[in-house]
């Protein structure tokens, strides 16, 4: 049993144990908080790198579908360079934008809706028609009433002249007649850089007003099918052109994605250090003061 005299100094060293212990409970708390957030980082710069391997597998195959459909594209635009075909300037104009419906590949869809909006502000009363839903979210949310056709389920694999040939039959469908209609889509520089180009493709009207149309010598009963065709040529080459860029854009930011998790993985890793070693020689200051405190007893 203790005296009277020893246990205001007992009284004083529990509470001072009790003062180092509270930051301690502390740094437990935030060591395993750390660990956790260093777990969820490196899990994710997993994913981010298989997402970048899955990336460049596909870029490779779109880039080789890209190459196909530039022949179908860029021969009916020479057809209409030599026949110098022009729009019509007495009937609205059909803008059709190649998009599509997934995301995580940087600013590519956005960079075509900006382009969109700027077209807008010249001419209000355009008409859009749009080819994925990522596009089509951006765009409904400031210019619902000029949308009049949209498409979902596009970007899921590489394009095939089959959906752009169902593409332009609902687009030849529809019941405004237009003077001609323009195509956006992304052009591919590099597999660093792309931008928003339009090619265009005409009317019926303007391809049988063409100053040069007689040298092709075609038939008035296959001028539909002949407009219909080049229209789902040019789409054709919009979507896988754009495509590649998907791709290219997606595995870019995969990899800037991954270089990032990189960065934060070594700095929790050297937080990390720091507060457990902190923890250790806080643990170790508490074992020599109890051991100091009760040699003194």
């Amino acid at each position: 049993m203790l005296s009277r005299a020893a246990r205001p100094a007992l009284s004083a060293s529990n509470r001072a144990l009790t003062r180092i212990a509270v930051p301690n409970a502390a740094s437990y708390a935030t060591l395993r908080e750390i660990e956790g957030r260093l777990k969820s980082i490196k899990n994710i710069e997993k994913i981010t790198k298989t997402m970048k391997i899955v990336a460049s597998t596909k870029l490779t195959r779109a880039q080789k579908a890209m190459v196909d459909s530039r022949t179908y594209g860029q021969t009916s635009q020479q057809v209409f360079d030599e026949a110098q075909t022009k729009a019509l300037e007495d009937k609205k104009t059909l803008l059709v934008i190649a998009s599509s419906d997934k995301g995580l590949c940087g600013g590519i869809h956005s960079g075509m809706t900006r382009a969109t909006r700027r077209m807008l502000e010249t001419d209000s009363s355009l008409d859009i028609a749009i080819i994925g839903e990522k596009c089509k979210a951006q765009l409904g949310r400031s210019n619902p009433k000029n949308m009049v056709l949209s498409f979902a389920g596009v970007g899921k694999d590489v394009p095939t002249f089959a959906d752009a040939q169902a593409i332009a039959d609902r687009i030849t469908q529809l019941p405004q007649d237009y003077a001609s209609m323009k195509i956006m889509y992304n052009k591919f520089i590099n597999a660093q850089s792309y931008e928003p180009v339009i090619v265009e493709a005409f009317s019926e009207e303007a391809i049988a007003a063409s100053e040069n149309f007689a040298a092709f010598e075609i038939d008035d009963e296959v001028l539909a099918n002949l407009r219909e065709y080049a229209l789902a040529n040019s789409i054709y080459w919009a979507l896988a052109e754009g495509h590649a860029c998907e791709q290219s854009a997606r595995r870019n930011a995969m990899d800037n994605a991954s270089k990032n998790a990189g960065d934060m993985i070594s700095k929790f890793q050297i937080l990390y250090n720091r507060t457990r070693q902190s923890v250790i020689t806080g643990e170790l200051v508490e074992i020599i003061t109890g051991a100091t405190a009760s040699a003194d007893m």
